[in-house]
């Protein structure tokens, strides 16, 4: 993300409402006022970044423990993608975090109670970094769908969260990655948040031959487009 991205005034227009009735949650921790932009300085441009050091290749893959030399149980899937800027150009070296539900639709996290196995082999997070190509690919388990509570009978379509970080600490979006051909999609107060269709299917993750691997793992393409008419839907 280069300091002109940062500075220009993003349009939220086809990004998720902070405010969304249906989804209920929203109607308490959105903001009240309008949002008020504070001037960033180089200090902030060019500040401290979490995380960009120290990673290995055993951090992009969700299927393995290293600490209990397990697998994970679930369907395996490849998920790559490139981060581009809104005229296509490459985002290198940028932090991509991910994390997700277990194949059973379960967080390790304590307040996620839901009555669905816990998997020893499986934390559910990862990262990696974007090549010069702006490239990044995560091998993981494809996550289960899970019960919410928003209102009655409501169940979270499959999904993998991504965080990006730029070059600077106050540089990161946030956005939900789903797959294609999903029933729930439609009935999901969440990703209908996103007012416009168009916008919607730009969360969705396309099915690739390129990516999958016989006998071992399907693929799934996911691109990050950071602004312009062809952003993906970024949550506020």
């Amino acid at each position: 993300m280069t300091a002109n991205q940062i500075l220009n005034p993003r349009d939220w227009s086809s990004h998720p409402r902070q405010a969304h009735p249906d989804y209920k949650s929203t109607l308490l921790r959105s903001q009240q006022h309008p949002l008020v932009p504070l001037p960033q300085s180089l200090s902030e441009l060019t500040g401290p970044v979490f995380g960009h050091c120290g990673l290995t290749g055993q951090d992009a893959d969700l299927t393995r423990n290293a600490v209990r030399d397990g697998e994970a149980i679930g369907e395996r899937i490849i998920v790559a993608g490139r981060l581009i800027d809104e005229s296509g150009r490459a985002v290198p070296n940028a932090l991509i975090e991910v994390w997700q539900a277990n194949a059973a639709g379960r967080y390790v996290h304590s307040q996620d109670q839901h009555e669905a196995p816990l998997d020893p082999n499986f934390l559910g997070t990862g990262r990696a970094l974007t090549d010069s190509a702006g490239r990044y690919r995560f091998t993981t388990i494809r996550p289960g769908a899970y019960p919410w509570r928003n209102h009655p009978n409501a169940w979270r379509p499959a999904h993998i969260h991504f965080s990006v970080f730029g070059t600077a600490f106050i540089q990161r979006l946030v956005t939900q990655m789903y797959f294609p051909g999903d029933p729930l999609l439609a009935l999901d107060p969440i990703f209908n948040a996103t007012a416009d269709a168009a916008a919607r299917q730009r969360l969705v993750a396309g099915y690739s031959t390129e990516l999958t691997e016989p006998e071992w793992a399907l693929g799934f393409e996911f691109d990050i487009v950071l602004r312009g008419p062809q952003a993906t839907p970024l949550e506020s």
